[in-house]
């Protein structure tokens, strides 16, 4: 039965005979490459399932015709639906299955069947339910383009074949065809016996198709959407192996290694000479057929010509994510794993060997070194013998001593790089900005000294130190969007600090049970009268103040707020006292909307010991009078002052509940300036020496895959990443409360704000009498954009100070590349995971390791260990390494010392330099090399490539280094160029900063 065939629908079998035969065929059968499969909905297969365990023929649960409706985007062209789940979407039964549930069924009318081979890729059998979906058409007419699927099994024959029939033409016609993707960049596909997966190609690939001219000539030797003309190509002549390689989308780390392994010149020159031809393998099995060598060898001849700008190493990529599938995809990888599988693949295709013998390892049990080693040695050459293990393989000691019999044993094991680790550092620096009680003060950045595997109340008592405020009084909070993002506990992890967060730590006075802290956010109203509704947007910097529960009433409350804001909210003059009813149309409709205070009368909300509000009275105008003449002085006496630059302390009068002891005598006008002297951050258009505040809510634009902190009990966010930050910055706006009354007044005292209750996000809660708020509340000052301009200060609330301790440079840790040798080589214990098994005890045993250096390679490759990973701590480390570029000795680290006369010395120059910029999660590599030929640095940046100076090239970026034994190295053959107009670039060599475009550009990406 073919795939399109429709068969009359045969009376079926029992249901217990059908349950069992389908049974019997899934029981048996298995994948096996080239076999079809076919896709059947799954809701239609359940229920099928059910219906025939039921065994009841006259059942409702009969499943009717196979309907596949749910599989398909549309059911015009029948094109399934992307990122379908297996069992969950859809089931895959073999052919005997679909053949016998299609008699029994049939299907629904004109809808095709799923036909999917079952393909062979790497390591693995696999139903191919998403084929390639290629976009074909002709050179001679490039806008007539039609689709087709190929499976990766189809060869290239069959794509030619469809092609014939799709265009019309011949099939004895001679033709040849271009692989062309989606940046333009064109291959010819060469081998038509080659599959559709070794050949690279990938959905949304065109292929294109050119017929041989009846005069014999082919229309074009390349399509003509190549960017670059044969003839550019022709005339472009450079400096060889000074070549750039495009960026194919996060292949930065893949250029970088690439980069480096190109400017190492036995390497280099093996290849060239076109010497790996006649030693390819296509028979180790533990090779990838020669195919990552020709492909590998493509690449640098490419980059050697000295005809290319910039090489697309498209060919390159793909046949590594063939052969090593965690590369597959365009995601960000390390630059160090893909060069340990590239050497590894190259040794493996290139190797001389043919077939491996089984070689029996042997203790030293006593012998000398010598010996061990160099039987270690031979029996290594006598299973891996290539270009790699001439140029890149050396060999260690390995000591073990088990901690209960004492046992010794020492093997002597090849290595093809180095991994060293670097001192890890148990102290971090953190800048927060430090709030004080004192309402006049401005916030001050800090700088401080934390363990790194501290928690927050170490922090607060580092700052303690400085501020000489307790530090139990303090508060740590992030911020983000001008709300908390999240309120840490005393007891929590500083590692759920980033030091990308923007950390303000309040000062709040002494807390007790009879206190709650409020979170305090700023929102402006925005009216809108067409559409009946106000919007609310947060501004300015939240507070938190400690209030006590006894007196949080609206009045109080408002009174400590604007204390709180004295030092950019002006208070109204008394001639601004009162106004008429000229707005209380909006101000009715933001109070019906809201739970504000009505019109005409005040609602009091009274806090209780769990920090709910859990009363709500609305007491009239004479009350209001009579409860603020007990509450203190009025409005206008308490906080009189000019505007925010003239307030002052004696002037106002706190309300009862606000305790003397907590506020403090503002700084007088000199300290503030002397503080704020020390400013480097651009400052206000004012002139005022304090910088500001208005980059903290701007965050949002750094990676978000890095951890973030994780909510504590006391925060009412569920929030947990930058992405989710960002989400949430812009709450929408409340519902309207249609069942609020409207009264109004004829005449009211002029609130500045009103006060809202609401949650972490700062958008309104539910004032019901059943409603509680958990034991941290959220409350809002909502302004009038009108009050906001006129009484309060934006650029006063956004200026800070700076403490002298971020006057101090950040001093970035320098270790010599001798002491990460050393960390090396240094004595462990092994790990519960890897234990060794002990020969005397039979058992495993948690035994110490040593390892030491025996000999070295011609190219000695040093990884630095920059990624700490630990069960506590994430982290990059950088510690600049001081790694010589000349002359690094090897002698005080060789465990051998008596060289004989011919034995290698042990001095290396650098020649190359993998570089990581970013963090965990995310960053970007780059390389520094040196050219043989001319012996000029150059610094390699994907595509661009420019002049390096030699005092560039040492940074807290360094990560993989390339180091050159100095008798095996060559003068170069050409002088240098000249690099004068390179000169004028500097770059700090401990700046972990990409290069600026301020060197001189030698290449351009030209596809």
């Amino acid at each position: 039965m073919t795939a399109n065939s429709r068969c009359s629908v045969a009376e079926p079998p029992g249901l217990e005979t059908q349950r069992r035969e389908i049974e019997c065929l899934l029981r048996d059968c298995e994948l096996r490459a080239g076999d079809t499969w076919y896709v059947v909905e799954h809701r239609w297969y359940e229920q099928w399932k059910e219906f025939v365990e039921s065994g009841d023929q006259n059942s409702s649960l009969c499943p009717g015709q196979i309907n596949n409706t749910q599989l398909f985007e549309d059911l015009d062209s029948y094109h399934l639906k992307e990122r379908l789940v297996e069992n969950e979407d859809f089931v895959l039964v073999p052919a005997q299955v679909w053949h016998k549930l299609l008699a029994w069924y049939g299907m629904v009318k004109e809808q095709p069947p799923l036909e999917r081979k079952v393909v062979d890729l790497p390591s693995t059998l696999k139903v191919e339910v998403y084929p390639v979906e290629l976009f074909l058409c002709l050179h001679s007419n490039m806008d007539n383009i039609t689709t087709a699927q190929f499976s990766r099994t189809d060869n290239i024959q069959s794509i030619q074949s469809a092609m014939c029939q799709a265009f019309s033409l011949p099939h004895t016609s001679e033709c040849r065809l271009w692989m062309k993707s989606s940046d333009n960049n064109c291959e010819r596909l060469r081998n038509v016996h080659m599959s559709v997966l070794d050949a690279c190609l990938s959905s949304g690939m065109t292929v294109i198709m050119e017929t041989r001219n009846a005069d014999g000539t082919w229309p074009s030797s390349r399509p003509q959407i190549m960017r670059n003309s044969v003839e550019d190509q022709d005339s472009y002549r450079g400096q060889p192996g000074v070549c750039g390689l495009t960026n194919l989308g996060n292949t930065c780390f893949m250029n970088s290694a690439l980069q480096c392994l190109s400017n190492t010149p036995p390497l280099t020159e093996y290849f060239l000479q076109s010497s790996y031809l006649e030693e390819l393998n296509f028979s180790n099995p533990l090779g990838m057929k020669g195919e990552i060598a020709e492909a590998y060898a493509d690449v640098i001849k490419q980059m050697w010509s000295g005809r290319h700008y910039s090489v697309v190493p498209r060919v390159f990529k793909t046949k590594v994510g063939h052969f090593a599938s965690q590369f597959l995809g365009y995601q960000q990888h390390d630059s160090q794993e893909l060069l340990s599988f590239l050497l590894d693949g190259l040794h493996e295709d290139l190797n001389r060997v043919k077939n491996k013998e089984y070689i029996e390892l042997r203790d030293a049990d006593g012998r000398p070194d010598q010996e061990v080693a160099e039987e270690a040695w031979r029996n290594h050459r006598r299973r891996n013998n290539s270009v790699i293990v001439d140029t890149f393989h050396g060999l260690f000691k390995s000591t073990l001593i088990c901690p209960e019999c004492h046992k010794v044993s020492v093997t002597f094991d090849p290595f093809c790089y180095l991994s060293v680790p670097l001192p890890v550092s148990k102290e971090r620096v953190m800048e927060v900005f430090f709030v004080s009680l004192d309402p006049y003060a401005k916030p001050m950045q800090h700088r401080v000294v934390v363990p790194k595997a501290g928690r927050v109340s170490d922090l607060c008592s580092a700052l303690s130190e400085m501020t000489a405020v307790p530090a139990t009084q303090m508060v740590v909070a992030d911020l983000f969007n001008h709300r908390f993002y999240k309120i840490y506990t005393a007891d929590e992890s500083l590692s759920c600090i980033l030091d990308r967060d923007d950390i303000f730590v309040y000062e709040c006075g002494a807390r007790g049970e009879e206190q709650v802290l409020l979170a305090l956010y700023l929102r402006e109203r925005s009216h809108y009268r067409d559409y009946g509704s106000i919007n609310t947007t947060l501004f300015g910097h939240p507070l938190l103040l400690n209030v006590p529960r006894s007196s949080c009433s609206q009045e109080a409350l408002y009174h400590l707020f604007l204390q709180r804001l004295a030092r950019y909210v002006r208070v109204p003059e008394p001639s601004e006292e009162s106004e008429g009813d000229e707005d209380e149309d909006e101000e009715e409709l933001y109070k019906t909307q809201t739970n504000g205070i009505s019109d005409g009368s005040v609602t009091r909300q009274e806090v209780v010991s769990d920090g709910s509000i859990t009363r709500q009275e609305v007491i009239s105008d004479d009350d209001e009078q009579e409860d603020t003449a007990q509450a203190g002085p009025s409005r206008t006496e308490a906080c009189r002052a000019d505007g925010p630059g003239n307030n002052r302390h004696e002037d106002v009068a706190p309300p009862p509940e606000l305790h003397p002891e907590h506020l403090r005598a503002p700084p007088a006008e000199g300290d503030v300036h002397n503080a704020a002297c020390h400013a480097t951050t651009k400052l206000i258009c004012s002139g005022d020496a304090s910088p500001t505040l208005g980059h903290i809510h701007a965050r949002g634009e750094a990676s978000g895959d890095e951890a973030t902190a994780v909510e504590p009990p006391t925060s009412q966010c569920d929030a947990a990443e930058d992405d989710k930050k960002q989400e949430e910055a812009c709450p929408p706006s409340p519902p309207a409360n249609k069942g609020g009354a409207k009264t109004r007044a004829k005449k009211k005292k002029n609130r500045l704000f009103t006060i809202q209750a609401v949650n972490c996000n700062g958008t309104e809660r539910d004032m019901g009498p059943d409603m509680s708020f958990s034991s941290q509340p959220y409350v809002a000052l909502d302004w009038d954009a009108d009050m906001k301009k006129r009484f309060y200060n934006e650029n006063e609330a956004e200026k800070y100070v700076k403490h002298s301790s971020m006057d101090v440079p950040l001093q970035h840790t320098t270790v010599p590349m001798q002491d990460c040798i050393q960390l090396f080589t240094t004595v462990e214990t092994l790990e519960e995971e890897n234990p060794w098994y002990c020969p005397v005890c039979k058992k495993h045993q948690l035994a110490t390791k040593k390892l030491d250096l025996w000999s070295l390679p011609e190219v000695l490759i040093i990884h630095l260990k920059r990624f700490s990973y630990t069960k506590f701590t994430r982290e990059k480390l950088d510690t600049i390494v001081d790694f010589p570029l000349r002359n690094l000795d090897f002698s005080a680290c060789l465990l051998r010392k008596n060289l004989s006369s011919g034995e290698p010395p042990s001095h290396y120059d650098l020649i190359a330099v993998s570089n990581h910029y970013g963090g965990l999660r995310d960053g970007h590599y780059t390389s520094y090399a040196r050219n043989k030929d001319n012996g000029q640095w150059y610094y390699f940046d994907d595509s661009k490539v420019t002049y390096a100076r030699e005092d560039q090239i040492m940074t807290n970026a360094a990560y993989v280094l390339f180091y050159h034994r100095q008798d095996k190295m060559r003068k170069p053959s050409l002088a240098a160029p000249s690099t004068s107009t390179a000169s004028s670039s500097s770059s700090s060599s401990a700046d972990a900063t990409p290069r600026t475009d301020n060197s001189t550009t030698l290449t351009m990406e030209t596809d």
